[in-house]
């Protein structure tokens, strides 16, 4: 029983419209004195969102059964006679009338007096008012849905109750067509029930997310919907909800919103809903809370939605004579004008048409969006067909489309147009491009005039469905055309600067202001319009490739200047310095010490004292200076006189006498190197000097000639083998490895 009135309670929230009225009725059976089969909870009531939140609060008072006041059986036929009852008070015929009938077993009537006085009768009897009672609903266009749960239930006759009523439902679909339904469990009642529900009012349901709360639930709404109710069975009234739309943003319980309209209702109750005209499509967020003690029990969300679209129509041609075969086109866009370019948000639509007028009876259209003649291309979402005006037809025609699909209604709008007779004196064709532009951005397309008649023709191009927001602003709004005049005029069709996004609707027709505006020719308005490139979308292609430019320049210069930087930079250089002939001193340049492309040093020759050669910081008094240029040209200027160029190996003054000897290591270490490990009876201390020995101890083998240290031989025994001369000590330095390389 307390499924049962969250059911209720559910279908009274889930309704999509706001004009529409509801009632709930409790039955049971009437056995004793004072018992009443049936028990109104709910009157008939609007529901607008006050009328919901009363269906809600009374639906509660389902949930008790007052056995002097109801007995326990299930008397079929005094609650189908109280809702049809209900549904036809004041009822306007054009309004669907429904009846959900939710029921835990079978036809008991036995126990009734009011069904005879024979017991073993009273059944036979109730299965006979039953069928009366459904033939009445039949003839009042009352719809059954019966809902079946529990144990023990009769299928055969839900099916039957769901068959002996009305027959027709809210669209010429299978799934619109009344049907019994059975329920495994009652925890699955709701979900039964809302999709029974969605089947009866042409409407379709998303199914969301379940959980316990704290939590987030979600559920998406299509972009083709135009009308939505986000329901949650949340069963504990103290369980709050908080919704989110697909931006992530907190909507409004009730007001308007970016476009939407939002109305909340049912917070106090099992089932609360949260109705949304225009909703942003994508996936919509409900927060669920409960305080504890309040969490035990699953709360579910799902999306009732229907789209209701409107149908824009043209014909070709648009004013046809009598006996002239026409192309009907039809395609379809939302309330707000946005044109379906989708076909899997159509899903099985049948859509037809209907051709009527003065002097001849209706004609039907079939229409399809196959790709087959006169359908130019399949699955656009524009359905084509051809028609024959019939030969009686004397002036007024009446175009109606009829579309049909799970979840889509159609305003069913007819295309007024009127007959045409003999030669027209003007025609016109036009064709507008197809594009994607940015809002404020235009199109184009091409007017061809042709006019036949003696006197000169206005023509006007006039917009209509365009969507809401669009403002489609068409250029030229009129064309004149002399008599006896053919020509082509260039249309431009600009879209506004705050026309919303996505595929936009409308239709341009051509009118001839001299012929009472009679239709020339009419063209689909055809345009998608994107949000503008950001800055970054713009320019990106251009920054790229400065970005990519600057990152090649600069690291071309960063490698240049670190190759001029390396082919100036003197580390590793041996600076030996040389009085009369003689070794005096080296000095060794360290990583670093090259001040401006520069390293300074000094050799001072003190009285009585052996000249040395030092390091110096730059200005120093004595100074000398020793520079490699950028082409790798070394280049000395003593403290006295003008800078020279310098030869790795061959000396250059100084002055006092003294001369430099720069040795490049870099230059010439692997060739000294190889020369050193291939001398025959090479002597211990060129091993040393390779291994990494410094200038002085390698100063012997420049001044032995055969004998003397021990160290002078080529076998180091100081047996006076082969004496080394300067030039092969000197390869010897420069073959040298210096562990500061």
């Amino acid at each position: 029983m307390a499924r049962e009135v969250d059911a209720a309670s559910l279908l009274a929230q889930g309704e999509l419209s706001e004009r529409s009225r509801a009632a709930v009725i409790g039955f049971g059976s009437s056995e004793k004195p004072g018992q009443s089969p049936v028990r109104e909870a709910c009157p008939l009531t609007t529901a607008d969102t006050a009328g919901r939140q009363r269906l809600s609060d009374c639906v509660r008072e389902l949930s008790r059964r007052d056995p002097a006041r109801m007995g326990p059986g299930t008397d079929f036929p005094a609650a189908v006679r109280q809702a049809v009852d209900r549904l036809t008070e004041k009822a306007d015929p054009a309004v669907p009338k429904v009846v959900f009938l939710l029921t835990d077993g079978r036809l008991d009537v036995g126990d009734s007096p009011e069904y005879g006085t024979d017991r073993s009768s009273r059944q036979a009897n109730g299965q006979k008012r039953l069928a009366d009672e459904l033939a009445r609903a039949r003839r009042e266009e009352v719809q059954i849905w019966p809902l079946g749960f529990g144990s023990g239930i009769d299928r055969a006759a839900l099916t039957g109750m769901a068959e002996g009523g009305y027959r027709g439902g809210c669209a010429d679909l299978p799934s619109a067509t009344p049907r019994m339904r059975v329920v495994a469990d009652s925890a699955g009642i709701d979900k039964a029930l809302q999709e029974t529900f969605a089947a009866a009012r042409c409407a379709s349901v998303s199914d969301g997310d379940r959980g316990r709360p704290p939590g987030d639930l979600h559920v998406t709404i299509p972009p083709i919907a135009t009308d939505g109710t986000i329901t949650v069975s949340k069963h504990d009234p103290k369980v709050t909800v908080t919704y989110y739309d697909p931006q992530g943003r907190k909507v409004p319980t009730q007001g308007p919103f970016d476009g939407s309209t939002f109305e909340l209702s049912g917070q106090d109750g099992p089932v609360e809903a949260l109705r949304v005209k225009n909703p942003l499509p994508g996936r919509w967020r409900a927060h669920v809370e409960a305080p504890e003690g309040h969490r035990d029990r699953e709360v579910a969300v799902r999306a009732i939605w229907q789209g209701r679209l409107r149908s824009t129509v043209t014909l070709d041609p648009a004013s046809p004579r009598p006996g002239e075969k026409t192309v009907v086109e039809v395609r379809m866009q939302t309330r707000r004008g946005v044109v379906v370019t989708d076909p899997a948000q159509l899903a099985g639509i049948k859509v037809t048409a209907r051709l009527a007028g003065d002097g001849f009876a209706p004609v039907d259209v079939p229409l399809a969006d196959d790709g087959r003649a006169p359908d130019r291309e399949a699955a656009d979402v524009r359905f084509t067909g051809t028609v024959t005006v019939p030969a009686g037809a004397t002036g007024a025609l009446r175009l109606t489309t009829l579309m049909a699909a799970p979840g889509v209604t159609s305003d069913q709008r007819p295309l007024h147009a009127r007959t045409s007779s003999g030669t027209p004196p003007v025609t016109a064709g036009l064709t507008l491009d197809r594009g994607t532009v940015h809002p404020g951005g235009s199109v184009g397309g091409t007017l061809a005039v042709t006019n036949n008649d003696s006197a000169p023709h206005t023509l006007r191009l006039a917009l209509a469905d365009q969507a809401d927001g669009a403002a489609l602003r068409v250029e030229p709004a009129t064309v004149t055309v002399g008599p006896g005049r053919r020509e082509n005029v260039r249309v431009t069709l600009t879209v506004g600067a705050d026309s919303p996004l996505g595929d936009i609707g409308g239709q341009v027709a051509v009118v001839d202001t001299g012929d009472g505006d009679r239709a020339l020719d009419t063209a689909f308005v055809d345009v998608r319009v994107d949000a503008p490139p950001t800055w970054w979308e713009t320019w990106r292609i251009a920054v790229l490739g400065a970005a990519v430019a600057v990152l090649v320049v600069g690291t071309v210069v960063a490698l240049r200047l670190k190759a001029r930087a390396r082919r100036r930079d003197l580390t590793g250089m041996v600076l030996e310095l040389r009085g009369d002939g003689r070794h005096l001193g080296e000095l060794t340049v360290r990583a670093g010490q090259t001040q401006g492309g520069a390293f300074h040093f000094t050799a001072d020759r003190v009285r009585g004292t052996t000249p040395d050669i030092q390091r110096a910081t730059t200005g120093a008094p004595g100074a000398h200076a020793l520079r490699r240029t950028g082409s790798g040209e070394l280049r000395l200027r003593p403290h006295r006189g003008r800078e020279q160029p310098v030869r790795p190996g061959e000396p250059a003054g100084l002055d006092d006498g003294l001369e430099l000897v720069v040795h490049d290591r870099a230059a010439g270490r692997a060739t000294d190197r190889d020369a050193l490990r291939t001398a025959p009876g090479r002597p211990p201390a060129a091993d040393h000097a390779a291994a990494g020995g410094t200038w002085r101890d390698r100063v012997p083998f420049a001044r032995g000639t055969g004998g003397g240290s021990g160290r002078d031989a080529a076998d180091g025994t100081g047996r006076g083998a082969r004496p080394w001369s300067r030039p092969a000590a000197v390869a010897a330095v420069v073959g040298g490895w210096d562990p500061h390389f």
